[in-house]
């Protein structure tokens, strides 16, 4: 367990105390700022080497204990490899390397931001930062208790030593954005659901208002007078209201179309009448991963500036067994006048999102709406915990979403639409049901969307695999990892800011 981690910058100079991490390569070479700072412990540092066997190969580290002639307690040498990172991910990457291999008992430590080839540019810096940031997360707040041999959390003051300190701390402010941003959806993903139910998600949102979003909430009587009846019937088994949060960020003086970011919030998933099976039910608290990424993000780019109009919208919903809960069978009328037959009432994030996804459309006309979700478990069969899958009706949108991913390393892979798709969800009753059965279940999932938002380009994101109890990496050990914010911000920034 590890303590609360500040972070800050300093000069490219030797370190009072604590713990000192140096970049190496794969031939042992350190960069001359390196050199310099650690001095007399070279020789050491070569010796040690050949006896411990270590090469500077990737992720590897070689441990020095109070090394004579410097101040620190403990000297590190973190291997980068062959080849040097180059891509802004791979600095992320070694920053959450580096954050694991510091002692979660270290008060101090210093990371130099340097490599064989020199100093770290200001934004490679940064990069290093947002990953040791990252990785550092934990969510323990309800824990009273360490484990046996655990030892108290010691909270610890972390200087990334650089050449350029200006221009770090400049890079640092946008990626300190997103940074808090994925921790925000991080907390709202791992919340027991006890905790995070709708209103108080809602509650949460409206926090937003202290970075400057607009935040507008909807109460269950404000939407059914709007006839949002899709959404409401997932709620109306559960004693927690139904909500809809609308939050704008207006960061572009000469308005335009905004850019729409929609989340599912389930904050709790029993599956209703047609219920899960008690194994792993408690992982339902995660269903609402797709509106904490929506949160996340939009506080992302109030906090950084982002010069774009942005508005996210939320549908929170808790879907439980009772007595006035919808059934099997059930018609409802959606807010576009679409009546649509519950086949099975564990299909309920895609009825959450038809509503809002309509409500946002008619509203805002965005130049385009991304939504996510934890929507499928066939998402999982097909491409696991490592990518999204990706639909879309729109070729630039897809290939700008692709792209980020890559860049970021929150990857989605591109899933077909088609009408033939569709037969599988005609109902003989209503316009549609919310289920095609088994067979191509994400992708009858992502068809019953599509009917909801018109000619509007769209992508809609099935974060099933991603969002919560995905495979942990070097900058995320959470169950809640937060996935999107990041994906989403770099989507912005490349493609709808310049």
């Amino acid at each position: 367990m590890r303590g609360a981690v500040k972070l800050s910058f300093a000069p490219l100079a030797t370190p009072p105390k604590g713990v000192l991490l140096v970049f190496t390569d794969e031939n042992l070479r350190l960069g001359e700022a390196s050199r310099r700072i650690i001095g007399p412990t070279r020789d050491l540092f070569t010796r040690a080497s050949r006896s411990e066997r270590f090469t500077g190969k990737s992720g590897t580290s070689l441990d020095l204990v109070a090394p004579p002639g410097l101040k620190v307690s403990r000297l590190i040498f973190l291997g980068t490899g062959k080849e040097p990172p180059k891509k802004s991910s791979d600095f992320i990457k070694l920053g959450g390397i580096s954050m694991g291999k510091i002692p979660t008992a270290a008060k101090d430590a210093t990371i130099l931001a340097d490599l064989p080839a020199g100093p770290m540019t200001p934004a490679q810096a940064a990069d290093i930062a947002l990953g040791a940031t990252l990785r550092a997360y934990s969510f323990d707040r309800y824990k009273t208790k360490r484990r046996e041999g655990e030892d108290e959390p010691v909270n610890t003051r972390i200087a990334l030593a650089v050449a350029d300190l200006a221009g770090a701390r400049r890079a640092w402010k946008a990626r300190s954005a997103v940074a808090t941003g994925v921790t925000l959806a991080r907390d709202l993903v791992n919340e027991p659901a006890n905790v995070l139910y709708p209103e108080e998600f809602a509650r949460r949102a409206s926090a937003l208002k202290k970075d400057g979003v607009a935040v507008e909430v909807l109460d269950a009587k404000a939407l059914r007078r709007i006839g949002m009846n899709a959404l409401l019937g997932v709620g109306q088994g559960s004693a927690r209201e139904s909500r809809v949060v609308v939050m704008r960020w207006n960061g572009k003086k000469d308005g335009g179309a905004p850019l729409a970011f929609v989340g599912k919030g389930v904050t709790f998933d029993t599956g209703g009448i047609s219920i899960k099976p008690a194994a792993s039910m408690e992982d339902m608290k995660g269903d609402m991963a797709g509106a904490a990424c929506v949160v996340g993000l939009m506080h992302a780019l109030a906090a950084r500036g982002a010069r774009v109009n942005a508005v996210g919208a939320i549908g929170l919903v808790e879907n439980m067994p009772d007595g006035k809960a919808q059934r099997p069978g059930d018609i409802v009328t959606s807010m576009s006048g679409q009546t649509i037959e519950i086949i099975n009432t564990d299909a309920e994030g895609r009825l959450v999102l038809a509503d809002v996804l309509h409500y946002v459309n008619k509203r805002f006309k965005p130049k385009f709406m991304i939504n996510l979700a934890t929507l499928t478990g066939a998402i999982i069969v097909a491409l696991g915990t490592l990518h999204a899958g990706l639909f879309s009706n729109d070729e630039t949108l897809a290939e700008q979403l692709a792209k980020a991913g890559e860049e970021t390393g929150e990857r989605v892979w591109r899933m077909p639409l088609a009408p033939e798709y569709d037969k599988l969800i005609d109902s003989k009753f209503a316009d549609v049901k919310n289920t095609g059965g088994r067979n191509a279940g994400s992708i009858t999932a992502a068809q019953f969307l599509q009917r909801f938002v018109d000619k509007t380009p769209w992508a809609h994101l099935d974060i099933a695999g991603t969002g919560m109890g995905s495979t942990p990496s070097e900058i995320n050990k959470s169950w809640g990892s937060g996935w999107g914010v990041r994906l989403l911000d770099r989507l912005v920034a490349e493609n709808y800011e310049r």
